[in-house]
């Protein structure tokens, strides 16, 4: 099986929890990240240029033996099921699922204040983003999680984790302007999974790898 993983050169949460479990179960993939200058080829034609299919015009993208699939879940799952971090058994893959469909709420969330240009109404913006939307789910998530056990799902690392790693990740970065960096570290279950995740010896090596 040949896989290829196509998104841009910057590790967001959309293309880690696809690149991240193929890693840490040593399979072989294309990690194929494109140029910014690429992207309006394939806005325009649906298609990079040497002719794979980008359906919907987004990324990411997994090819398998030169199938193109799209969607961060369906990728996520594929990838976490030949990779063993997405379980067999139905209700704890409904766990899982739930995450990253929640992943994506909080990513949609976000997006309006990216794609604003006038400084003020994004500072406004994610200044109420800051003070209910984020918190009210980061909450949510929070009651997702078990005192005795720190993964979502699977009594293990899965997908959801790796997702919710990123995602947390992104926004400790500081690099959302008028989001504050430390706006989920008052929640201790979601914070304890975000330093599980961070410690595993293949995340660190994958890391130092691949982040610039």
């Amino acid at each position: 099986m040949e896989l290829k993983i196509i998104y841009f050169d910057f590790p967001f949460w959309r293309a880690e929890v696809a690149r991240i479990p193929l890693f840490l179960a040593d399979i072989k993939f294309e990690d194929y990240r494109i140029k910014m200058e690429e992207f309006p080829y394939i806005k325009e034609n649906g298609k990079m240029s040497d002719g794979t299919i980008i359906p919907f015009t987004q990324l990411p993208v997994l090819v398998i033996d030169g199938l193109s699939i799209a969607q961060t879940g369906a990728i996520a799952r594929i990838c976490g099921k030949i990779s063993g971090f997405y379980p067999d058994d139905l209700i704890e893959a409904g766990k899982v699922d739930q995450i990253i469909d929640t992943a994506t709420d909080i990513n949609l969330l976000i997006r309006p204040s990216m794609r604003e240009q006038d400084v003020s109404k994004r500072k406004l913006m994610r200044e109420e983003l800051s003070k209910n939307d984020l918190p009210k789910y980061f909450g949510y998530l929070e009651n997702l999680l078990s005192e005795d056990c720190e993964w979502f799902a699977d009594n293990k690392m899965t997908i959801a984790d790796i997702a919710l790693w990123r995602l947390m990740g992104w926004l400790k970065s500081g690099f959302l302007d008028d989001i504050p960096s430390d706006i989920a570290d008052k929640f201790e279950k979601l914070s304890r999974l975000f330093s599980a995740v961070n410690n595993n010896s293949g995340i660190k090596k994958w890391v130092s790898k691949t982040y610039k």
